[in-house]
């Protein structure tokens, strides 16, 4: 599903986030920055352990913010980390929510025009795939229809049935597509 929000292009699709040809694609971090199951473990297979070494270099931070490493092996020209939980691997809409902000904070100071999000916090965080869509979401339109920003092309690429009904629907309600 694809909506334009401003001058960029909103998609969801089901898939693996790895294989994104992206300026950036986002890990669902933890705050001390390794990088072990999920996303994070394929990041790491398919791209690499320098991924990793290049996030730990910058940690710990607090959940909430994000940093930016290589991309290693994928596609993607960046990884930002965005630390969505502690070393407890629990999250919650808040702290995605936060870490979203981040993420995008990051994209606009390194004026990136495409960006590809798995959907934060759903998988080893415990959340609600439909929850996780509300916060995430709602932080990418309210950016985006802010004006100004150097994205042009948002991806959510998710690996679950769940998740992708749940993000196609959100989008479409926050989007405003009839």
């Amino acid at each position: 599903m694809k909506v334009k929000i401003g001058t960029a292009t909103v998609t969801i699709e089901r898939g693996d986030i790895t294989d994104a040809e992206v300026d950036a694609v986002v890990n669902a971090a933890n705050s001390e920055l390794w990088m072990g199951a999920g996303v994070a473990g394929a990041m790491k297979r398919k791209g690499g352990v320098v991924i990793e070494e290049d996030a730990m270099r910058q940690g710990p931070i607090e959940v909430g913010e994000a940093v930016l490493s290589v991309a290693g092996n994928l596609p993607a020209n960046h990884i930002i980390h965005a630390a969505t939980m502690g070393k407890d691997l629990k999250t919650d809409p808040e702290k995605i929510l936060a870490a979203t902000k981040s993420t995008l904070a990051i994209a606009e100071k390194h004026k990136m025009a495409s960006i590809a999000f798995p959907a934060l916090g759903s998988g080893v965080g415990g959340v609600p795939p439909e929850k996780s869509a509300e916060a995430m979401l709602s932080t990418v339109i309210a950016h985006l229809k802010a004006g100004n920003s150097s994205l042009q092309k948002v991806l959510f690429v998710v690996y679950q049935d769940e998740a992708l009904k749940a993000f196609t629907e959100v989008l479409k309600r926050l989007g405003g597509v009839k």
